[in-house]
């Protein structure tokens, strides 16, 4: 009956006592019985197969019973409306009074008509894409197919079809970065295929002129520091920061090749200035500190190598705007109990200042990849997680929390063990 109804009568009951659904639906028979006559009898226009099953929802409680009756019918809308008037006539199921009260009639027919529109509207978006297209995409799709199937390997690894044969080649993260060039036009391309760059790309290196084209993240800095010490690098481009080059447009690729600078500019561009003072407190070996040393917190040698800015005998009082050593940051963060978090720079300047409880927030959204943090607070393993994902060396907190795994690449320590060896 559902398939061939036009409409549905929505109604809902509520009886003064426990009432069941049979106890609703005889009610329905009995209570209608000859109060239509036969043309609109119930019994008769179900066994005409103009009226469907009485469904009925029922609910007590408190010694209340409500609940809800749909009825579908395929009978016209003035034959519906007085059956759902005939319902409202009702005032007692079983041995309790009740009210019956028709909500709304729902013209079935309507909302399948809202369906096909909506139905309709996707097919008419959608469905003659492809016959629509014009001379200029096939020509496209043509083209990119055509230098998809020219990528090939260089010793294993995914390759444009000239590296092997030009003088100068474009080393970039993964096969994808390979066919995104492909696509442009751009042949001499090979993947180091991860952060291990392979024997057979820094072989090459030695006999081509090499421009890196690396993800504008840590990952692709990483790469191009090991294929510079593995091997040789003339020329660096990059994506733009927190891109990938094969996420980049036709336009941005060529700018980033265009702009590329010599490896040897850069290289002296990120060459740490010489501080003043001994050269030795800037060696980086007490910082590698054994595993009893973690244990039981820094000694001398490894906090004085840690700041080597400033007099570490200061009353722990440090400008927020200026270097000083991670012990007396610490005094200042931590000691005076300010509820703050700061990240500090490889001098151990201050370059962001924040509430502890927005410390998370602080190390996402900071540029500058921090080499140090104190927060006065717990240390918990979601600020650990960050700061080991962005690269952080130091980590000192008020104290520590339980955590499910600690990364070997962040050094943390507790306040305690740090300040302990100087002021025991």
């Amino acid at each position: 009956m559902q398939d061939t109804a036009k409409y549905l009568v929505h109604a809902d009951i509520t009886a003064e006592g426990i009432v069941e659904r049979s106890d609703v639906v005889g009610a329905v028979f009995g209570q209608t019985e000859g109060l239509l006559g036969d043309e609109l009898d119930l019994r008769e226009l179900q066994d005409a197969s103009k009226v469907g099953r009485i469904d009925v929802e029922i609910d007590s409680q408190n010694g209340q019973s409500f609940g809800r009756i749909t009825i579908a019918t395929s009978l016209d809308q003035v034959e519906t409306a007085i059956l759902g008037a005939a319902l409202e006539t009702i005032d007692r199921v079983g041995p309790c009074r009740s009210t019956i009260e028709v909500r709304k009639i729902e013209d079935v027919r309507a909302a399948k008509r809202r369906e096909v529109v909506e139905r309709a509207k996707s097919l008419l978006g959608s469905a003659f894409d492809e016959s629509m297209r014009s001379s200029r995409d096939l020509v496209e799709e043509v083209r990119e197919s055509v230098r998809i199937e020219d990528i090939t390997d260089y010793e294993g690894l995914p390759a444009g079809p000239r590296v092997a044969d030009s003088d100068a080649i474009i080393v970039v993260e993964g096969r994808s970065d390979v066919l995104t060039l492909l696509q442009y036009g751009i042949k001499n391309a090979v993947a180091v295929e991860g952060t291990d760059v392979p024997d057979a790309i820094a072989k090459l290196t030695e006999s081509k002129t090499v421009t890196t084209f690396l993800d504008g993240d840590r990952g692709g800095e990483l790469i191009r520091r090991e294929l510079a010490q593995v091997g040789d690098i003339d020329y660096v481009a990059s994506a733009p920061e927190g891109r990938s080059v094969e996420d980049l447009a036709r336009h941005e690729v060529m700018t980033a090749l265009r702009e590329k600078i010599p490896y040897d500019q850069l290289e002296q561009s990120d060459a740490p200035s010489e501080p003043e003072g001994d050269p030795e407190g800037d060696e980086q070996e007490p910082i590698e500190a054994d595993a009893e040393s973690d244990d039981t917190g820094a000694t001398e040698s490894t906090v004085e190598a840690l700041g080597n800015v400033g007099d570490g005998e200061t009353d722990g009082m440090v400008d927020a705007s200026h270097s000083g050593t991670l012990r007396e940051h610490t005094r200042a963060v931590i000691g005076e109990e300010t509820g703050r978090v700061r990240l500090f720079d490889e001098e151990f300047g201050v370059i962001a200042d924040g509430d502890a409880a927005d410390a998370f927030d602080l190390v996402v959204e900071e540029a500058t990849v921090p080499t140090a943090i104190v927060v006065d607070a717990e240390l918990s393993q979601k600020l650990l997680d960050v700061a080991a994902q962005r690269g952080v060396d130091h980590v000192v907190a008020a104290s520590m929390g339980e955590f499910v795994k600690r990364p070997t690449s962040v050094r943390i320590r507790t306040v305690d063990q740090l300040l302990a060896p100087s002021e025991a």
